[in-house]
């Protein structure tokens, strides 16, 4: 399960952020999960909790938003879902394409905590 990996560079990823702009408080990630990733959502979102418990992270949320997986087909030039289709052409049926989109997991935002007074929480 790679899902615990990813968690835990979500959180190098924030941690490393709030360091260097001297945040102390998150309250969502959002990622950007491509559907042709092999980033299961269910997966990383049973993981998150453990892995981000006591730090930064623990009382944030984490949002998954998914990236369909579009794909140019060689032959014909029809842009289409892959996992939709299934890998194949709904135009013409073939096999060969370009991937376009949905082959990434990456962080999107980090939504930093407003203090009392709406400001940013700094350290």
């Amino acid at each position: 399960m790679h899902e615990i990996g990813i968690a835990r560079q979500i959180l190098r990823t924030v941690e490393r952020f709030a360091a260097e702009n001297g945040v102390d408080g998150i309250d969502e990630v959002v990622c950007d999960n491509g559907e042709l990733s092999l980033v299961i959502p269910e997966y990383l979102e049973k993981t998150y909790p453990m892995v981000v418990k006591g730090t930064i992270l623990q009382e944030a949320k984490l949002t998954l938003n998914t990236v369909p997986g579009l794909a140019e087909c060689d032959d014909c030039d029809e842009i289409f879902n892959v996992v939709e289709h299934k890998g194949y052409c709904p135009s013409c049926g073939s096999f060969r394409k370009t991937v376009l989109s949905g082959k990434t997991f990456s962080v999107k935002e980090i939504i930093v905590k407003e203090t009392g007074d709406g400001s940013l929480s700094p350290k």
